[in-house]
């Protein structure tokens, strides 16, 4: 029995689909696969696919993959038009997050080593990809982020920039990495990060995926990217407000799945002070104050055992979410090897590639 890949090159075993696979584990041969969610595109969709290099140095293979999101325009004649290999098909509007996330997975069945994201609005310059798949190609990194330099771009606004600067540095501090631009949405991922980031949001990604990187200790570059002329107003969020609001919930909710005992022992135990506080106070009062001024503060106590309670109550739900965590590690191991199961068994038997893969 041959045991690895690079025996079964020898013996000869195997489809061809399957050599391709052994040689690329080996990083020999590399497949890179442009995917771009769109809805409803068709204005801009011509300029962001003219500019996306076909020949990229360290690259064999540069193939495109677009998302439709439920577009009711021209957007897919466009694409078949002018070459691209590959679609998945919604049948209707679904969200960025559940967009981004069957790309991936079509990319990964595709056979791509490299996976780039880029927007269908025209914004990310594509010439500027060869400079981001670089570190994944060199295997500097796993994922590689491109950085607007907010504070440069000329069409945002003085408080959108700000506030994504700040935004870029609190996330960068829960996730333990340095991401300067984490809004992003022009990244590149090796296949191993691929399999390895989860999409459990359908607002969007980047949030999501800069926490979870630093948390599974993935290699995380960023590099300074061009941006074109703005063509048109975000669909993603109305207004800024929005955009933060669901960003902090996101981050609220990523983190605490990877810290639960740190973020409920802190807020547990601030709760359980300020109970300490006020029964203090009100001891003060019953110990050291004139008779009957106890009779005055009984609502201090009341409150003080309510606040005390709830602290420890916040300490044991901390304890039970960190076993849950725990779980869910194995879990997420579990599902990473099963992907990678079906990727190979997908490369051992290839089934022929449809046009057009609804979903």
């Amino acid at each position: 029995m041959c045991k690895r890949a690079s025996v079964q090159l020898d013996c000869g075993k195997g489809p061809a689909r399957r050599r391709e696979g052994a040689i690329r584990e080996y990083g020999l041969r590399m497949k890179l696969i442009v995917q771009i969610p769109c809805l409803n595109e068709e204005g801009t969709l011509p300029a962001t696919l003219r500019d996306i290099p076909r020949k990229i140095p360290g690259i064999d293979k540069v193939e495109i993959l677009i998302i439709d999101d439920g577009c009711t325009d021209r957007t897919l004649a466009i694409a078949r038009k002018m070459g691209v290999e590959h679609i998945v098909k919604f049948p209707g509007n679904r969200g960025l997050g559940h967009a981004f996330a069957a790309g991936m997975d079509r990319c990964l069945e595709l056979g791509a080593d490299i996976i780039v994201n880029t927007d269908g609005d025209n914004q990310y310059y594509g010439g500027d990809i060869p400079r981001l798949v670089a570190p994944i190609v060199a295997k500097e990194a796993h994922i590689v982020i491109g950085d607007r330099e907010p504070e440069k771009v000329a069409h945002f606004t003085f408080i959108k920039k700000k506030m994504q600067t700040l935004g870029s540095r609190v996330v960068s501090r829960l996730a333990g990495i340095t991401v300067p631009d984490v809004p992003s949405g022009f990244k590149a991922y090796s296949r191993e990060a691929a399999m390895r980031v989860t999409c459990s949001t359908d607002f969007d990604h980047t949030v999501d995926h800069v926490i979870q990187a630093g948390r599974k200790h993935l290699i995380v570059k960023s590099i300074p990217i061009r941006t074109n002329e703005k063509l048109r107003e975000s669909r993603l969020f109305s207004n800024i407000g929005v955009f933060i609001t669901r960003s902090m919930g996101i981050m609220v909710r990523v983190y605490s799945s990877y810290q639960a005992m740190k973020v409920f022992s802190i807020l547990g135990i601030l709760t359980f002070l300020c109970g300490v506080g006020i029964g203090i106070r009100f001891l003060s009062v019953y110990f050291f104050g004139a008779s009957g001024d106890a009779d005055k503060h009984i609502q201090s106590l009341i409150l003080a055992a309510i606040l005390m309670l709830a602290g420890f109550q916040m300490i044991l739900t901390g304890i039970v979410a960190d076993l849950i965590n725990s779980s869910r590690a194995v879990v997420e191991d579990v599902s990473y090897r099963l992907r990678r199961m079906e990727l190979e068994e997908a490369e051992r038997y290839p089934k022929p590639a449809e046009p057009i893969d609804h979903r």
